[in-house]
Formats: structure tokens, C-alpha cells, sequence
């Protein structure tokens, strides 16, 4: 297994991302967009989410495919951002045909908070999400940097600046095809540390074989274990508690149907108990989309599809935790917020 040429989630065959931020405010927002509708489901297993339309993505109601996904800042004002992003796809007449003039595109959305990091947010009854939303569409790429972009531009990660994270991993002799392609793209703001108080990456055990000194920052620091007797909220971002969550997106090649998707999400998951120290917290809304790209045949033969899930479920785990590790690692210093490299490698 090695990452993808470009190391980002849009390594994946299909799938472009877009990013806007509001210097002012510190906040922005970032849009995930399949070329088309691509088969989707969502996990969440914070205990403080906010989402829109991940009701629709269970396997049991009509939806199964979704036409952009949509991870910002803001906390509940950041929710709009997703409108911006209808209203223009829906100018281009993409979107869940309805037999109304205009189709409805499927865009589910998650929020993280950023709203108390000292940024600019006397915006009255106009947020600016709705046009962070459209700004960030227009702009999809197959290319993008790291760090303070996005959705992850006001980000904090416990005591560090949090940021953007993606990373992908291709594997080329699975036990069920020729290509196994996975690639992830998180928002990291956690309650949780990312790092120990050395700066050891919580995420170093799974993602350390595959990093190289553009990918998190190898040095003597990571070539040891983290401090595991060091207390679950030591480093944490107990001062403000309520202003935290995770959010992603995770894209594969395979041809999954709604539920294995799912199940990819719920094993994506541990990717960010890999990465986070502790996550899933009341005060985290962590959420984890999957878009299913169906570029490829997810297993030759039906008898092996459940044993070829679980070798996807396990390579996107893997690959959260590393994009967790990238985000933090990319990300700058940000008013009081101090940047991992300032602290550990200055």
C-alpha cells in the first residue's frame, strides 16, 4: 500500500474539492463534489452534531446518491453554506430530478465550531456561508493546500491550531481486485489532542509507514511511542469545551451499495479514535461521510464482497488517521492559536 500521486482524497477518479475561507471572520468552508452522483452514506458519532439531510441517506429511504457534500465552519449558521451550493447546482441543472423546472441536488452537509476563535463574527442577520458555499463550488479542483483552508481554516485541535487534512492510500494486490483506492479529507477540530505533550502524534502507530517528511513531520519525536499514561484530557480543549468537532469525507473506487457504504463510514471512524485523544465526546459532533465512486468492482466475485469491505473499511480507517495527522501538521498559527510547528518544531 503507498498514498496516491497527489495525497489527497481526490486521488480518487471522479472527485473534485473546493475551498473558501473568511479571512476576517476565520472560518470557510470546503465542498466535495463527484463528477456525478455518487452513492453516499454518513456515520456520526459525536455527541454534538449538526448536520442537514443525513436523514435521507439511510439505506431504507429513497435517496442513495448524493451530488456534493459540504463540511464548514460556523456551527449552525455554517448549516447555509449548503444552500449556497444548491442554488448552484440547481442553476445547472443538477440535482435529484423532481418533474419541478429545477432538479433538487442532494447535498448533505456538517458544521464544526469556530464561532469563539476570536475572528470577526458581527455579521448580524447575514452570515457569510451561503456565499462561502458558492465561492467554494466555483472553484473545485483536483488540487489544493492543507492547513488553514476551508472548512478547517478556524479550526483549533486541543491545545494546537487545527486544520484541513486529506490523504489517500492505493493498494494494487487486494483479495479481491487489481486496485483498492481510498482517499480522505477531514476538517480537524477536536475536543481531543492530536499530539502528546512531546508532540508525538496520537495517529503515528497507523499512519507512520506510510509518512514521509512532507506528510506529517518525521522526526526523533515520532520514531516513539505517545504518552499513553499522560490523563485522556491532558492537552485537550477543556477552557472551551463546546467549541469542537471532526468532520469528513472519505471517497473509494469500489461500486458500494448504501449499506456497505455505511459500514465503511462506521469503520472510518476509528480512524479519528486513532488520531484523537479522546474522541466521540459529548462535546464533538464528529461526522464521517463515504462517497462511493463505482470506478471499480468492490470484489470479483460475490462470496468475497464481505471480506473485500472490510479490507476498504480498514484501509480508510487508516487513512482518517493520517489526514487528522496532515491537518494539524499543515496548519499555521491563527490569532492565539499556536500552530504544531511553532510549538514543536521551531
Amino acid at each position: 500500500m503507498k498514498p496516491g500521486p497527489l495525497n489527497l482524497i481526490t486521488d480518487i477518479d471522479g472527485i473534485k474539492v473546493g475551498h473558501s475561507v473568511d479571512e476576517a471572520a476565520r472560518t470557510g468552508v470546503s465542498v466535495i463534489v463527484p463528477d456525478a452522483p455518487a452513492v453516499i452514506a454518513a456515520n456520526i458519532a459525536g455527541g454534538g452534531p449538526g448536520t442537514r439531510e443525513t436523514d435521507a441517506l439511510k439505506p431504507e429511504t429513497l435517496v442513495a446518491h448524493a451530488d456534493a457534500v459540504v463540511l464548514s465552519g460556523g456551527s449552525v449558521y455554517g448549516l447555509d453554506a449548503a444552500s449556497g451550493v444548491t442554488a448552484a447546482m440547481g442553476a445547472e441543472g443538477r440535482g435529484f430530478p423532481t418533474g419541478a423546472p429545477k432538479p433538487s441536488p442532494i447535498i448533505p452537509a456538517a458544521i464544526l465550531f469556530d464561532v469563539a476563535n476570536g475572528g470577526d463574527k458581527e455579521w448580524g442577520d447575514m452570515p457569510p456561508y451561503q456565499a462561502l458555499g458558492r465561492a467554494a463550488y466555483k472553484v473545485r479542483a483536483k488540487q489544493f493546500t492543507l492547513g488553514n483552508q476551508g472548512a478547517g481554516y478556524g479550526a483549533q485541535a486541543g491545545q494546537l491550531k487545527g486544520g484541513l487534512g486529506s490523504a489517500s492510500v492505493f493498494h494494487n494486490d487486494s483479495v479481491h481486485n487489481d486496485s483498492v483506492k481510498v482517499g480522505a479529507l477531514v476538517a480537524v477540530n477536536p475536543l481531543g489532542a492530536v499530539v502528546d505533550a512531546q508532540g508525538r502524534f496520537w495517529a503515528q502507530p497507523y499512519a507512520l509507514p506510510y509518512a514521509d517528511a512532507a506528510e506529517f513531520g518525521l522526526s526523533a519525536r515520532n520514531g516513539e511511542m505517545p504518552d499513553g499514561t499522560a490523563h485522556p484530557l491532558a492537552d485537550s480543549k477543556l477552557a472551551n469545551a463546546l467549541g469542537n468537532t471532526s468532520i469528513g469525507v472519505v471517497a473509494v473506487a469500489a461500486d458500494l451499495t448504501v449499506a456497505e457504504a455505511s459500514r465503511v463510514a462506521i469503520m472510518a471512524q476509528d480512524g479519528l479514535a486513532r488520531a484523537i485523544r479522546p474522541v466521540h465526546t459529548p462535546f464533538d459532533g464528529d461526522s464521517i461521510f463515504v462517497l462511493a465512486m463505482a470506478t471499480e468492482k468492490l470484489a470479483e466475485l460475490d462470496e468475497m464482497r464481505p471480506l473485500a469491505l472490510a479490507e476498504l473499511g480498514a484501509m480508510a480507517a487508516d487513512c482518517v488517521a493520517r489526514a487528522v495527522a496532515r491537518g494539524v501538521f499543515e496548519a499555521a498559527c491563527l490569532g492565539d492559536m499556536q500552530s504544531y510547528r511553532a510549538r514543536f518544531d521551531s
